[in-house]
């Protein structure tokens, strides 16, 4: 049907790609707060659940950590546990939406809106 028009059928298919992709990372989008990554800090002792869309969703603090002549070092334990799980949380992200743009020919770590 498009064959006189040169480049054009290929724009057509370029758009249902488009299309697709756009649904797919909808869907993606949606899936990242449902997949959880865990961060820790202090061995252990701290441990931050987050989405991978870098939403805290839990935070686990071993009793043992409270003292209150070292509450500045509980504070950076969570913080820090925190960080761990945020950081996790976005490799993960990453990684998702590597799975997702494999097949659709982009460059390979193109970063998508995330």
């Amino acid at each position: 049907m498009l064959k006189g028009l040169g480049g054009l059928g290929d724009m057509a298919g370029m758009m249902k790609k488009a299309q697709e992709m756009q649904g797919k990372m909808a869907e993606l989008q949606e899936e990242m707060h449902n997949i959880t990554v865990e961060g820790e800090s202090g061995a252990g002792l701290v441990k931050a659940t987050c989405s991978a869309k870098g939403e805290l969703k839990g935070l686990d603090i071993d009793p043992s950590i409270f003292n209150k002549d070292e509450k500045e070092v509980v504070e950076d334990l969570i913080l820090a546990a925190i960080k761990d799980a945020q950081s996790k949380a976005s490799e993960r992200a990453q990684a998702e939406m590597s799975k997702l743009t494999e097949g659709m020919g982009l460059p390979a770590g193109m970063k998508l809106p995330f």
